[in-house]
């Protein structure tokens, strides 16, 4: 039993070799770290006093030279120690760490002068001089760090060095940096860092006439877009990189203008959001894309009403595994709600958007719920479970020509299912019910943009029966969105053409996943209730338009490379979609982005014998009675099949236009 005992007790005392090598080895770098900033900081205060008496020290000087030396570098490394510098990985020193350099300069420096004004005449060799006090901190704590800096240099040459050894380029490409402000100035920094880039940075091209002529990070600001067409000649450039963080979409495409003319390769680095959070590398330089020539500016939030929205609650999102719906999930889980419910019927949809999530670590639990919100019964099991407070509903049939020929589908999913679930949120005491609408619910051409001018409809009497605040926020085209035009585009390149326009003339309104998404939380924090928000889109972008751009910057001619057809307009389809029409009287809010469109709302019990109207057509699938009755009910609709815009609705004026327009708030009904 003995020897039993000591077998067990040696065994728990045994360190895996490992790491007993990796202790070992990490200790006596620690050692060694201390040790020379001894050898420093005793340094400084030698050559301090050295200074203080032009190299020729007094014999009593000298006296008290050593008797100070060991408490001024003790309390000095002692400073060293508590202001975490041994914690630091030298070869990684940066900015941030010289705050703790600064902290514990000032922590030895005090105790010092303390003693020096404090002590007595009779202990005069026990107090240093102030001269050597200020010289002998600077000194110390500069070498201290600069022996780190020196450190992170011949690391990071060293890096450079065996980059440089695996791809030695024949010759390095000569390129000029557009943009010398914070994403400039990190691009340039990685490339010159890196030995394995075949790019030679010949100069900044920057529009703000007051940088030219500066530097950044060694690289001189050599002249503005006007001078590209001489600078590219002069320098033989080789291509153009676009570093301008979140460029507007006038500047992008006035610069690729300048470099198709001359002609010249242009490329473009990530995000500056996605650089500072690590997304991506400056170095995964990328050719320039059709979502940077549709981008707009950045989109300001208020954060903290978002916060206050979201944070804390448990927050349900439908759809979730769509477009719309998936980036909803990932902007509400920024704001930490209590819980977060990701409903969608699809299961494979689901299965990525929740791993996606979680892979991100959140401190709330995340709930996959397989569900059809057209099921009442498996709806009301998960409200009365979760009790979601916020309930974002995104899941709908969108795509136009395919509702067209599936009309009962979309009344189903639209209209029955959005109001089943709105009158749920209002019996289960949600606070928030936000509908995902569209623009084609103006003025509606199609079966799909009619029945979501019906759940705007649904929702606003539900807002009169409960005291839930429903709102609906209504807005166009998103890019990258499942069959929206750009991929499609993409794909018929791709397959060597042609690319498929339906109409010469047909325009559309584009904004990204991100600030659709953004804007609909934002929208949803301060809605009252009873409001049909209305995103600005900026301007639209004619489709034709879009097809050349495409195929241009896949390095192809138009026309020539790969043709461009016109289809015709397919059953649905508008040649203008538009955000608001004169009945809706539209307000600002708070947000210079989102609008209010107070529309003349229908009498509750109207809305209600029509939606049970609806449901019984959709049931039995009577798609001619659907799209008939939808017109009896919504006298602005034209469910004809083909677009009956004539030429003055392509001059549409923007929503901006249409705010200092007179309006009328005429009931309809």
């Amino acid at each position: 039993m003995m020897n039993a005992r000591r077998v067990l007790k040696a065994n728990q005392l045994t360190v895996p070799p490992a790491l007993r090598r990796w202790r070992k080895r990490f200790l006596s770098k620690r050692r060694m770290h201390y040790a020379l900033d001894l050898i420093v900081l005793t340094a400084a205060f030698f050559l301090a006093y050295l200074l203080r008496f032009d190299f020729d020290i007094p014999r009593g000087q000298s006296t008290d030279l050593f008797t100070q030396l060991p408490y001024v570098v003790l309390l000095q490394m002692a400073a060293l120690t508590l202001a975490g510098v041994y914690t630091f990985i030298w070869r990684y020193v940066g900015m941030s760490e010289i705050r703790a350099f600064v902290n514990a300069a000032l922590w030895s420096l005090l105790p010092i002068l303390l003693l020096r004004l404090a002590l007595p005449s009779q202990w005069n060799d026990w107090r240093v001089p102030l001269s050597i006090i200020l010289l002998d901190t600077g000194i110390g704590f500069g070498g201290a760090l600069s022996l780190r800096i020196l450190r992170r240099a011949y690391y990071e040459s060293q890096v450079k060095r065996r980059r440089g050894s695996v791809v030695v380029p024949k010759r390095q490409q000569h390129v000029l940096l557009i943009g010398a402000g914070r994403a400039g100035m990190l691009a340039a920094k990685e490339i010159k860092g890196r030995g394995d880039m075949d790019l030679l940075i010949k100069g900044f091209i920057d529009d703000d006439r007051d940088k030219v002529g500066s530097m950044v990070q060694g690289v001189r600001v050599i002249g503005t877009t006007a001078d590209l067409p001489r600078l590219v000649r002069d320098l033989k450039i080789d291509q153009v990189i676009l570093t301008i963080a979140q460029a507007p979409r006038r500047a992008v495409r006035r610069i690729v203008n300048i470099c198709e003319q001359l002609p010249i390769k242009i490329r473009v680095i990530p995000g500056l959001g996605d650089l500072l959070q690590g997304h991506v590398e400056v170095t995964h330089i990328r050719d320039i894309q059709i979502e940077d020539l549709l981008g707009r500016e950045p989109v300001a939030l208020d954060l903290e009403g978002i916060n206050q929205f979201l944070g804390g609650k448990v927050v349900m999102v439908t759809g979730a595994g769509g477009s719309i719906g998936s980036e909803l999930v990932r902007q509400v889980a920024r704001f930490e709600p209590s819980c977060l419910l990701l409903v969608e019927r699809a299961e494979a949809s689901l299965f990525n958007i929740d791993r996606e999530v979680r892979e991100a670590q959140p401190v709330f639990p995340v709930i996959p719920l397989v569900a059809d919100i057209g099921d009442e019964s498996r709806m009301r099991r998960i409200m009365d479970e979760y009790c979601p407070q916020i309930i974002l509903h995104a899941a709908a049939h969108k795509h136009v020509p395919m509702m067209e020929s599936n009309s009962a589908e979309a009344i189903k999913n639209n209209v029955v299912a959005t109001y089943t679930l709105g009158s749920l949120a209002g019996e289960f005491g949600a606070e928030v019910f936000v509908l995902i609408s569209t623009d084609k619910a103006v003025r509606p051409t199609s079966v799909m943009g009619a029945s979501k001018r019906m759940a705007e409809l649904a929702v606003q009497s539900l807002d009169k029966r409960f005291q839930t605040r429903y709102v609906a926020v209504r807005f166009g085209n998103v890019i990258g969105s499942t069959g929206s035009v750009i991929p499609i585009f993409r794909e018929q390149i791709s397959k060597g053409g042609p690319v498929t326009v339906t109409h010469q003339e047909m325009l559309r309104y584009f904004m990204t996943i991100p600030e659709a998404a953004q804007l609909v939380l934002q929208a949803g924090g301060f809605g009252q209730g009873g409001e049909i928000f209305v995103l600005d889109m900026g301007d639209p972008v004619k489709i034709l338009d879009l097809a050349i751009d495409t195929i241009t910057l896949s390095g192809l001619k138009p026309y020539e490379d790969i043709d461009i057809v016109v289809t015709g307009v397919r059953p649905g389809e508008k040649l203008f979609e538009e955000l608001a029409v004169a009945e809706e009287q539209l307000t600002k809010t708070r947000h210079p982005k989102i609008y209010i469109g107070k529309i003349a709302t229908y009498p509750e019990e109207k809305v209600v014998e029509a939606l049970q109207h609806l449901e019984v057509f959709a049931r039995h699938g009577d798609e001619q009675t659907i799209r008939k009755y939808l017109v009896d009910f919504l006298p602005e609709a034209n469910l004809n099949g083909r677009c009956g815009q004539t030429d003055e609705r392509m001059t549409q004026p923007s929503l901006h236009e249409q705010l200092t327009q007179p309006v009328c708030a005429e009931n309809p009904a």
